[in-house]
Order: structure tokens, then C-alpha cells, then sequence
């Protein structure tokens, strides 16, 4: 006989409200796993109880209390990012999604969850998503951002909505908020989705949010330089399930001039991280020389930027001197590195920035805590290339707060008025 509580006695519970396929998809393995869970044949992932029981909610309110001031769930992960951001006002994650298995081995490395990480949300049924809050989702900007448009006109295929890989998810993002109703929701995009398809983009979605679910929108283009050395621009859309007063003049963002330089986050030359830091090598503190460029690679850019700029075409590489800030760092900092190149003085060819260095300028270390990297270089930079910029999300998130936790109160006084 299984105990109460047991995982054993869970699944049963469960099982009578999902699929035994429902759950291994929820859990990401197959359906032989559960029973193997089931009758105690093999050890399930420390967090599969605490999943089990969030699963059975609404219909055991007495089997999961989450902590923190308020929920939320994090669609198209990445690595965190928005995350942290919500975290440090006193968020508590139910619910992660993301599909890329390199980036869950980054986002495993640093949060110690009580759920897993869902792969395909396209595949996963509305009733295994529990109630939250506040629904947190970066969906995946490639087809709209000018670099991916213009990829995908160049090999004639499509982009924006009729990508159908990564340009429809947005409606799985609507198909939550229909279903889920969140009190908030909070979605990441690059600045070009506001003029992607002569603004028809931009038009269906805020036509969906508002005008089909019903959500107070409110949405502004911020740049990352305000908290980094790094021009980065992104569209922030909050919305509301019922009117607030929110305001986007709250956001408090630092003066420009007097924001940190390239020399801020690259690393010192004086040893202090060379012991533990694996970017660097001897006593010195100098950077390793696999991220200086060779003659080979030094020449092609100068030429292929001399060759642009003879057309008139502002093509090239990005040399960040001291005092400077760094162009947007991309998803494909890997192959060359040239978007971001560290000058190295006169003579010397420039490097490109480390993985470490890449987590400082997306504003993930901070000087109590370290983000784990346990990913190869191509990787990192990608991860931090498709990542947000966690100061401009923790300046977000402070602001949403307060009008979170109004509305969070009046639904209760309003249960409380009808029960």
C-alpha cells in the first residue's frame, strides 16, 4: 500500500485528472518513466513532488503554498534572465518553459527548482500550467528583429507571424493569458517588432491583448545602456487584467553620461580573478589568447568593413575603446566576434569579449553573486547574446509590483465577498 504523499500515491492522484502521456510530457520524459515512478522502480528528480502537488491544485489548496509575495511563470526561459528580475522584488517561479537543452543546462545550474523545465510549450495542455500572477515571457525575437528579417529575406523564406516556428508563438503566449487570466504579464521583444511589416505586426498583437483578452497594455522601448556598456533597445509590453495607474514615468533609469564603460565589466589585469576565473590564465590576470583574434581574422574584418563602407553601407566590426559603450550583443557573437571587439592598443589586435565578461555586460554577476556558466564558449554567447538585460527587468518588475499586489488584494476581498 502506498503512503499518503508518496510520489506512488501522487501519480494515482494525478493520473485521474491527466493522461499518463500529459504528465510525461509535463515532466519531459516518457510515459515508461512514470510507471517506473509509480511503482517505485526508479528515483524521480528531487522536485517531482512539489510538481505533483502543484498539479492537483486547485483541487488540494491545502498541498502547495508558494512562497514570496507573488507567482509567476516564465515562458521562453533562456537562461533566467527575466527571472532574476522578478525574483528580486519577491517573485516565486511555478512554471518554466524553455526548449533550447543547452540553455536549460545554464538555467538548471543557477535556480534550484521545485518544478521542471517544460520543452515544447506549443505541446502542453493549458491545465498542467498552474495559476499565476504574472506571466514573464521573452518569445523569440528572430523573426522580428532586423537581423532575422533580413536573413530570412536574403534565403527567400518567411518571417514575423508567418514564421511558423518561432513567429506564432506569441498566440501560445494569448492562448495562456486567455485561459490563465494572470493579474499581469510582462513580454520581451527586440525594438523592431514595433515597425516589423509596416507596423501590422505590432498591430495585431496589441489589437490581441487588449481588445480580444482585455488587458490594460502599456509598452515602451528601453535601452539596456542606462544600467551596461551596451546599446541594446527592447520593447517592454506590460499589461494589467484590470485598470491600474501604472506609469512608465515611475521607471527610474540612470543618466547615460553617467552610466558604467567597457572598462567596467572587462576583466582586471592585476591577477585578482586569475585564480578562479578559467577565461584567464597566469598570476597577471591576462586574458587567454584563444579570445584574441588572429592576423587571419583581424584582416578579413578590416577589409570586409572597408569593402561596406566603399558602398556606403554602415556594415563592419564594433572596436570598443576605453570609455565606450558596446554595440547590441547577438546570438551570433560566437562566430567572429565582431560586433564587440575590445581594443588591445595600438599594434595589438583586439579581442573578443569572454563568456564571463558577456554575463557582466548583460548585467547577470553582481558583487554578491556570480552566474554559473557550465556551458562550452559557442554556447554562452549565445545564451547571453538571446538574454535580457537583468537590471533594466529588476527596474520592471519594481514598478509592476505595487499594482501586482493591488489588484492580487482586491480579488481576494472580492472571494471573499462572494464566498
Amino acid at each position: 500500500m502506498k503512503k499518503s504523499g508518496s510520489i506512488g500515491s501522487l501519480l494515482l492522484e494525478v493520473n485521474s485528472i491527466y493522461s499518463q502521456k500529459e504528465v510525461a510530457n509535463y515532466f519531459g520524459v516518457d510515459t515508461r518513466t512514470i510507471q517506473r515512478w509509480e511503482i517505485g522502480e526508479c528515483t524521480p528528480p528531487p522536485y517531482a513532488k512539489r510538481s505533483l502537488q502543484q498539479l492537483l491544485l486547485p483541487l488540494n489548496l491545502s498541498a502547495y503554498e508558494p512562497e514570496g509575495d507573488f507567482t509567476f511563470i516564465d515562458l521562453f526561459a533562456g537562461i533566467g534572465g527575466i527571472r532574476l528580475g522578478f525574483e528580486s522584488q519577491g517573485g516565486k517561479s511555478l512554471f518554466t518553459s524553455e526548449w533550447n537543452e543547452h540553455a536549460v543546462e545554464t538555467y538548471r545550474a543557477n535556480f534550484n527548482d521545485d518544478h521542471p523545465i517544460v520543452g515544447d510549450i506549443t505541446k502542453v495542455p493549458i491545465k498542467l500550467i498552474p495559476d499565476h500572477d504574472v506571466l514573464l515571457a521573452g518569445f523569440p525575437c528572430q523573426p522580428f528583429s532586423i537581423a532575422g528579417v533580413s536573413k530570412k529575406n536574403s534565403l527567400g523564406r518567411e518571417h514575423g507571424f508567418k514564421c511558423q516556428t518561432q513567429g506564432t508563438l506569441f498566440f501560445d503566449v494569448a492562448r495562456i493569458i486567455e485561459a490563465k487570466r494572470p493579474t499581469a504579464f510582462l513580454l520581451e521583444n527586440v525594438k523592431n517588432l514595433v515597425s516589423h511589416d509596416q507596423g501590422r505586426t505590432f498591430k495585431v498583437i496589441k489589437e490581441t491583448l487588449k481588445d480580444e483578452l482585455g488587458y490594460e497594455m502599456h509598452y515602451k522601448v528601453v535601452d539596456g545602456q542606462h544600467f551596461v556598456p551596451q546599446h541594446r533597445e527592447r520593447i517592454y509590453m506590460v499589461g494589467f487584467r484590470e485598470r491600474t495607474d501604472f506609469s512608465w514615468d515611475d521607471l527610474k533609469l540612470p543618466i547615460l553620461s553617467k552610466g558604467p564603460k567597457i572598462e567596467n565589466i572587462l576583466h582586471p589585469e592585476d591577477g585578482t580573478e586569475a585564480t578562479e576565473d578559467p577565461f584567464t590564465k597566469g598570476k597577471t590576470g591576462t586574458v587567454n589568447e584563444k579570445y584574441i583574434l588572429s592576423d587571419h581574422l583581424w584582416k578579413y574584418l578590416q577589409d570586409y568593413a572597408a569593402k561596406h563602407k566603399a558602398k556606403g553601407n554602415g556594415f563592419g566590426f564594433g572596436l570598443v575603446r576605453k570609455g565606450g559603450i558596446a554595440r547590441t550583443l547577438s546570438a551570433r557573437y560566437y562566430k567572429d566576434g565582431s560586433e564587440v571587439l575590445i581594443d588591445r592598443g595600438r599594434g595589438k589586435n583586439p579581442r573578443r569579449l569572454t563568456p564571463r565578461e558577456c554575463a557582466r555586460l548583460m548585467g547577470f554577476d553582481t558583487k554578491k553573486k556570480k552566474v554559473q556558466i557550465p556551458v562550452s564558449d559557442t554556447q554562452a554567447y549565445k545564451q547571453f547574446g538571446n538574454a535580457v538585460v537583468v537590471p533594466v527587468i529588476k527596474e520592471i518588475a519594481r514598478i509592476m509590483k505595487p499594482h501586482v499586489m493591488a489588484l492580487k488584494a482586491e480579488t481576494v476581498i472580492k472571494i471573499r465577498k462572494t464566498a
